[in-house]
């Protein structure tokens, strides 16, 4: 169905209310569904429905860990992830600069961060490079083995060029677990060849594939190590539970912010980053490709197809969820 932005909007804040989170945690969580919502990402206001992520009553202050000039660690306190990564996100910013370079990691969040391509693109609408990675618990597994050892782990690239930036933003698994709780909800089966069920065995239904495990985004010991590579970063780096070693809502982030002036003249640089973006938009196509599209190109024009009507086209039985709860 289709539904105004605006009410949308008021849903979400709404069911944000009930979980119990603060008018100023309110509003950083709800930019961060919507920025995906409108986008088409599957990180939007499905979170919001079934268990949802409410408030943990028991959560003290982000406080710091360690710190640098260069760095920080932060206690995210129990708190949700993406009141955590804001602060941490404030930081690396700061230290950028100040010094050029600012890298920030949190623990002790227990929830998700949202679609991390919010955070890469909001460093580099300040002019910096922005890398962003994301841990979560076991849901995808390792190439040849069948048991959930990894999160989704999520990663984002922001690069800063004379317009939109140009944001990467991707789960390093074949599909973000909200994906198979939108489709769950939806009553949509999945790909047949993107998840096992408990037994091992290529399923379907995004039922089994939560109980059982995703596979790496392209299925070979490339995308599987690259999750490797996350997990080494949001877990061990920054003191996070990591491969189902420590505890289970101890997740783990960590975001960097860097000053292309320390290699480069800033604005040249942009201009360079927005001529190759065209350089690319310009490659020969092949037969039936209309058109060459860039990271973030399609999420930006739906974002602002729906802002400009106001309007914005929901899963029935998700809109119908998220009215349950934030009617209560």
């Amino acid at each position: 169905m289709k539904i105004k932005v605006a009410e949308l909007t008021e849903l979400t804040l709404k069911a944000l209310k009930y979980y119990c989170y603060t008018e100023e945690e309110s509003k950083t969580i709800s930019d961060v569904l919507l920025y995906a919502q409108l986008r088409g990402n599957n990180q939007g206001v499905v979170k919001l429905i079934g268990k949802g992520i409410p408030r943990n009553p028991a959560a003290k202050p982000v406080s710091i860990v360690k710190e640098t000039k260069l760095s920080a660690v932060l206690d995210g306190g129990q708190n949700m992830g993406m009141v955590a990564l804001k602060q941490a996100m404030a930081m690396a910013i700061a230290k950028a600069k100040e010094h050029g370079f600012g890298m920030v990691g949190t623990h002790n969040t227990s929830s998700s961060t949202g679609a991390l391509g919010y955070w890469a693109h909001q460093i580099a609408k300040e002019g910096f490079i922005g890398f962003v990675f994301a841990g979560s618990p076991e849901t995808v597994c390792f190439h040849g083995s069948f048991e959930p050892i990894f999160g989704t782990n999520p990663l984002a690239i922001g690069m800063p060029s004379e317009n939109e930036p140009l944001v990467l933003d991707m789960a390093t698994a074949a599909m973000a677990y909200y994906g198979l709780i939108e489709a769950k909800t939806a009553g949509h089966k999945i790909p047949p060849d993107i998840a096992y069920d408990s037994e091992g065995n290529l399923t379907d239904d995004p039922a089994k594939a939560m109980d059982g495990a995703l596979r790496p985004f392209d299925k070979s010991y490339k995308g599987a190590s690259l999750s490797l590579m996350v997990e080494i970063l949001t877990g061990p780096l920054v003191g996070a539970a990591f491969a189902g070693i420590g505890e289970r809502n101890n997740w783990g982030n960590l975001i960097i912010a860097i000053d292309p002036e320390l290699l480069a003249d800033k604005e040249q640089f942009k201009k360079n980053v927005s001529a190759l973006m065209a350089r690319v938009k310009q490659t020969k196509k092949l037969p039936g490709v209309s058109e060459i599209v860039l990271p973030s190109e399609r999420g930006n024009k739906l974002t602002k197809e729906h802002l400009a009507s106001g309007e914005i086209e929901i899963e029935d039985n998700l809109y119908n969820e998220l009215t349950k709860v934030a009617g209560s």
